[in-house]
């Protein structure tokens, strides 16, 4: 077994916990292909309910990874969100230690 402290902290240790949670992963994921979404897309797209889909934008929206602007579509209330650069940065921070975690693994489990 290898020695944990000659390595330092385990890379996983260094997952996001606003970012690395599976909706809001996807959120931004969603997010940064698209640019800028609707409530309902958002809502269709990753099969959530208004409640849920609402929190994890808030949640995104407060720490700074994404924009909510509220505005009317003809007669409709409208919100749409967009990916911000910082958002942007964390997505890839998060894919990129995701990619080293897989790597890792790969390593140590090849294919037969």
């Amino acid at each position: 077994m290898p020695d944990a402290d000659a390595e330092g902290p385990h890379p996983a240790l260094g997952l996001d916990d606003v970012v690395h949670q599976k909706t809001r992963l996807a959120l931004l994921t969603v997010l940064d292909e698209a640019g800028r979404a609707d409530f309902p897309y958002l809502r269709r797209t990753l099969g959530l309910t208004d409640g849920n889909l609402g929190r994890h934008l808030d949640i995104l929206a407060e720490q700074g990874l994404i924009e909510l602007e509220k505005g009317y579509e003809g007669r409709r209330p409208r919100t749409w969100a967009s990916i911000t650069p910082a958002g942007e940065q964390a997505l890839a921070a998060e894919m990129r230690l995701l990619a080293s975690l897989l790597a890792r693994f790969n390593d140590k489990n090849p294919r037969s």
